[in-house]
């Protein structure tokens, strides 16, 4: 099993807090990689809410390549955190030249365009340079949208952060996912590393999904970029949360209704009954077999967890007002926020949805046995 923890705070955190939670539950992960993904930013990146930032790992010649892409397009840089290491590293983890975090003006040409025409540009552009770094192993693109970083590396999350230095005060966020990884494969591709993006929605998953390759397939077949890579059986929870709400234009607490749908009897009491047997019908292919914990991130800052049918990957949600966090394990949770009302720690059982909105200032449990929110 993997570890995860998430953390949604009023204060901008270091990314080195949620690695000290994954660090006292190191029994869980075995320390084969972390992965890191940040949002509302603080620090320098506080007032350039709008502008792309690209997050990866490069070669020096996989930076020159990169600077001519980008000059070719006509991104100006306006702010870079680029981390350079020691040619040391800890013992598993690979030599690289550089971690790149840049911050860019778009280019003259975009100023005209919408929100989702300019998303939908950023995300080719990331495939476009993953691709790039691929034929020639020289660049690493987690992500390329406003107001996110990502950061993966092989190794122990906790050394690999020291190593890193990720506790610089430029490096701060007031949303932090992370997981710490439990290598399942022969060999470590950091694309399968979680949490996993695409245009501003992020998951990473505790637990496998048997029921990858008809979920792929139904992915692929509906003509959007975005779907691709399936470098890890769970990178598919990320793009049916985005086809969700994006494509479905239904709420966060329909997610589970597509993933995990109720039996029949209980869709028969639900007062949104016609409407959840048309979803079940033609989102059955996005159906998942488990176990399964999912935590997320959605654009407008809000986390959640949901847990599958089987309920056998644990995890726990607890904080007060202005500080929340989701965990595998209470013991994260107490290494993070010890001061909180403990008797108000939530494990979600099968049928919730456990959501902390952009306010922070509640815990809200969304059931599946609920009147859903866009049909009220």
């Amino acid at each position: 099993m993997c570890r995860l923890f998430a953390v949604t705070s009023e204060t901008p955190l270091s990314p080195m807090v949620a690695l000290e939670a994954l660090d006292v539950m190191r029994e869980g992960h075995d320390g084969s990689g972390v992965g890191l993904f940040l949002r509302d930013l603080g620090g320098p990146f506080e007032g350039i809410k709008d502008s792309p930032i690209l997050s990866g790992i490069f070669t020096e010649d996989g930076l020159k390549r990169l600077d001519n892409y980008m000059m070719d397009l006509g991104f100006m840089t306006k702010y870079k955190l680029s981390i350079r290491v020691p040619k040391d590293p800890p013992e598993g983890t690979p030599s690289r030249d550089v971690y790149l975090i840049r911050a860019y003006e778009y280019p003259q040409e975009w100023d005209d365009l919408t929100f989702e025409e300019r998303g939908q540009r950023l995300m080719l552009i990331r495939l476009e340079l993953r691709q790039m770094g691929a034929e020639k192993d020289d660049m690493i693109v987690f992500s390329f949208w406003p107001d996110v970083i990502m950061i993966k590396e092989i190794g122990d999350p906790m050394t690999v952060g020291k190593y890193l230095k990720l506790d610089k005060p430029e490096l701060q966020a007031r949303i932090i996912m992370a997981q710490g990884r439990q290598n399942t494969n022969y060999a470590i591709n950091l694309y399968a590393c979680h949490p996993f993006f695409v245009e501003g929605y992020s998951t990473m998953t505790n637990g496998e999904n048997t029921a990858f390759i008809p979920i792929k397939e139904f992915l692929m077949s509906r003509g959007f970029p975005g779907y691709t890579g399936f470098q890890s059986d769970s990178e598919v929870f990320t793009h049916i949360l985005h086809y969700t709400i994006k494509k479905l234009g239904l709420d966060l607490d329909a997610y589970k209704h597509v993933i995990t749908p109720l039996q029949e009897e209980d869709i028969n009491r639900h007062p949104n009954s016609a409407f959840l047997k048309q979803l079940k019908q033609s989102c059955r292919r996005l159906i998942i077999d488990g176990p399964n914990c999912v935590m997320g991130c959605i654009p407008d800052h809000t986390l959640f967890m949901a847990q599958d049918r089987k309920k056998l990957r644990p995890g726990v949600v607890g904080g007060r007002p202005g500080i929340y966090a989701f965990s595998s394990e209470i013991c994260g949770l107490d290494a993070v926020i010890p001061d909180r009302d403990k008797s108000k720690d939530f494990q979600p059982m099968h049928l919730d949805t456990v959501i902390v909105g952009p306010d922070r200032k509640e815990v809200k449990i969304c059931q599946q046995t609920e009147k859903l929110a866009h049909l009220r």
